[in-house]
């Protein structure tokens, strides 16, 4: 027998090393993986036992009708399987005591919610030139076609699917790192690493590559030692990971910021953040972090998906769990999806919050700081962002655009839906502002500012606000006409004015027809916001020929 258990033994540690090195399971109870892979192991070495007392066996019995493998009746397979019975029972317990039937305080209380007034936290937006509202989708488009621009890297490389929503230095930016595209593209460059990531600009719509100093040696799509999930598993080897995400710090340093979970019921429920890791995607150097020292720099360390779960245990089993199966006397839940706002240098998870009824609208919504989870419920009743979206949708139903998921934004003291209109290939074309209270009040237009000036119209016509709307500083001159064009973006004619001394204006032909009779050398009386008098090309709010052209 003991020939037999040795044999088994050292069959057994040899799959599970190498098991081990593939599948990377965290050596902690609370984890799933865990329980699977100690599973694994002892089935492993049943069979394993199983076949060896067969080989040892079948000498014994040469000859005989006996089967070799029924002849072993060793009692060590009745403990093993005994074991693995006693690890199921012990599963499963802990699992059913970890569900919210059994533990609905604990997950009410994962996410701690204050309650704010909109008008108090929400600064009112005077201008809306820096709000990032281009979605991932986008960005990955934008991405890509940086990328198909550089003929020598686009044949060994390619971008990840996952752009991170970053603050860099006090602007927004969405950041995706580029990945070996294939066993054999890694093969060729794992030497030299990967050489950079794509840096987006959500506000300007641009992108850029970025060439690092020191490559990045450490990735998802990297094998072996340098593949990031075996650096953390074999320097972390009882830290149960998120999903990781790529930042750089304020001196364009590439990180991946790693969440580290814990959970609040039982074995596996009531999941949250307890920690983060920062790896150096360059160095392989990394730090560990509990949640009140993580450097202020790091933006991503709660999620979105999970940061919306949480509010919803929060909303859902805060009176308990059998209030949210019948009673429902109180139950709110996230909308279906979330944007970003950065406040502050800080990134903010954004989402409405509507009743477990689902009558398509909002009874208030979050902003959720995405470092640290700290939560601020405002309790604003309106459209949901979906009626809300449609609304902007139907006011460009003839381009076709789509709405992106919306951002909340003050305008006058009222809570204002802001979004961007794309088109089909996934490029941003147009910015719209939604009354979150009055849905049927839509502003479009090309630029940030002119929507802004054009929904202050509609407030002010709609007596929206009780306040008299605040006049616009408006900058008047006179200008000389060097060159006039007239292009058509999107079914709408954009008129183009240069001066003699090199400034570019713009104003919509239909808003001013008159300007069909402008050429070069007339002269223009003109007036323009004086707020975006530093903008390239400044939208015009009135263009008029002065006497001599007349």
């Amino acid at each position: 027998m003991a020939k037999k258990i040795s044999i088994s033994t050292i069959l057994t540690i040899i799959i599970t090393a190498i098991s081990y090195y593939f599948v990377l399971p965290p050596l902690n109870f609370f984890s799933p993986l865990f329980w699977g892979f100690i599973g694994g192991i002892l089935v492993v070495f049943f069979m394993c036992y199983l076949l060896t007392a067969s080989v040892v066996n079948s000498k014994k019995y040469l000859g005989t009708k006996t089967n070799p493998l029924i002849a072993s009746d060793d009692r060590l397979l009745t403990v093993v399987l005994a074991i693995l019975g006693i690890l199921l029972v012990v599963f499963l317990i802990g699992g059913l005591i970890g569900t919210p039937l059994f533990s609905s305080g604990k997950y009410a209380s994962t996410l701690k919610v204050e309650e704010s007034t909109f008008e108090k936290e929400i600064i009112e937006s005077t201008q809306i030139t820096d709000i990032a509202l281009m979605d991932s989708d986008s960005a990955a488009i934008l991405g890509n076609r940086t990328m198909g621009s550089l003929t020598e890297l686009v044949s060994q490389f390619e971008v990840s699917e996952t752009y991170s929503q970053i603050d860099y230095n006090g602007s927004p930016a969405k950041v995706a790192p580029l990945e070996y595209a294939g066993f054999f593209k890694w093969l060729g460059n794992k030497d030299n690493g990967i050489p950079g990531y794509v840096y987006v600009d959500p506000v300007n719509n641009t992108s850029k590559y970025v060439e690092l100093k020191e490559s990045i040696e450490y990735s998802p799509s990297a094998l072996f030692g340098k593949n990031l999930k075996r650096k953390l598993r074999f320097e972390y080897p009882t830290a149960i990971f998120d999903e990781c995400y790529f930042e750089i710090d304020n001196d364009g340093t590439p990180f991946w910021i790693c969440p580290v979970l814990k959970r609040n019921a039982g074995l596996f429920g009531a999941t949250t953040v307890k920690a983060c890791v920062t790896l150096n995607a360059s160095t392989g150097d990394s730090s560990y972090y509990e949640l009140d020292e993580i450097p202020e720099w790091v933006d991503i360390v709660f999620n979105g998906e999970r940061l919306e779960e949480q509010y919803d245990w929060y909303g859902m089993y805060s009176d308990g769990f059998w209030n949210s199966v019948f009673g429902n006397k109180g139950c709110k839940v996230t909308t279906d999806d979330f944007g970003y706002k950065v406040i502050d240098n800080d990134v903010y998870i954004y989402t409405g919050v509507t009743s477990v009824n689902g009558d398509e609208s909002n009874i208030g919504f979050l902003l959720i700081n995405s470092r640290t989870s700290e939560c601020k419920y405002f309790p604003v009743a309106g459209a949901e962002e979906y009626s809300a979206m449609s609304a902007a949708e139907g006011e460009v139903q003839n381009l076709g655009y789509e709405a992106s998921f919306p951002s909340l934004i003050n305008v006058c003291g009222e809570p204002t839906y802001i979004m961007v209109l794309k088109d089909d290939g996934g490029l941003v074309k147009q910015y719209a502002l939604v009354n979150v209270k009055q849905y049927n009040i839509v502003a479009c237009a090309t630029t940030q500012a002119e929507v802004l000036s054009k929904y202050k119209t509609l407030l002010a016509e709609g007596d929206i606000i009780s306040e008299i709307v605040p006049e616009i500083v408006t900058k008047s001159e006179t200008i000389t006409v060097e060159d006039i064009n007239f292009i058509s973006i999107d079914g709408n004619t954009i008129v183009y004015i240069q001066t003699k001394d090199n400034k570019y204006y713009k104003q919509n032909f239909k808003d001013n027809e008159t300007l069909i009779t402008v050429k070069s050398g007339d002269t223009l009386k003109i007036t323009y916001d004086e707020e975006y008098i530093n903008d390239e090309i400044i939208s015009l709010m009135t263009a008029t020929k002065t006497g001599d052209n007349q």
